[in-house]
């Protein structure tokens, strides 16, 4: 770490720090705030889907008891064909959004299979889409964590450390500057004073 030098460029120097980091401060603790903001709606929408998630669960023990039935076979039944993310940017964070699933049908005979299955096939693509909103939700609220932390730090860099260093360092370098003044103006003095005393 460089050494803090005493006088009156370096008080201009950290001065100059200090009104950057003021200007800084307050645009990063509006970010951080933001972040935050999003995070509850994610939280709040996470648990929208995990409440719908239960819900077609429920549904399908309710109304689809014959599942239990093994010799039926239910398997690949839906599948997923393909799947669209976009980007969201909210204050520089970039968040996955779904914005489009295809799902692929496995084709049976309706001779071969009972009626139920139709209502299964329904049941199986409501809940696969819904599976796929939970994981995209999920990630969006990893990357909003991470953010909110990082932010935070920056935050508490800001505020916690360089502003009160710096703040401490004009202090330092004007109270140096004021005693070295003072002793000037002392000397100026003691020099007059002796310059006005007549020699022997």
């Amino acid at each position: 770490m460089a050494r803090l030098s005493f006088n009156k460029a370096a008080l201009n120097k950290e001065s100059g720090k200090l009104k950057r980091y003021q200007q800084y401060l307050p645009s990063l603790e509006l970010k951080r705030q933001k972040l935050v903001v999003e995070r509850a709606k994610g939280w709040s929408q996470l648990d929208k889907t995990q409440q719908r998630i239960k819900q077609c669960q429920q549904l399908v023990t309710e109304s689809l008891p014959m599942l239990s039935y093994r010799d039926i076979n239910l398997n690949h039944l839906v599948s997923v064909a393909s799947v669209e993310l976009e980007q969201e940017n909210i204050v520089g964070v970039n968040l996955p959004v779904l914005k489009r699933v295809e799902l692929a049908n496995k084709p049976y005979s309706p001779y071969l299979k009972p009626h139920w299955v139709d209502n299964v096939v329904v049941q199986l693509r409501i809940m696969l889409e819904l599976q796929l909103q939970q994981r995209v939700e999920h990630h969006r609220l990893q990357l909003l964590n991470a953010a909110v932390k990082k932010v935070t730090q920056k935050v508490n860099l800001f505020d916690k450390v360089l502003i009160p260093k710096t703040q401490q360092n004009i202090r330092k370098i004007r109270i140096f500057l004021s005693d070295a003044e003072r002793a000037d103006v002392v000397r100026a003095k003691i020099t007059k004073q002796l310059r006005a005393i007549p020699g022997d």
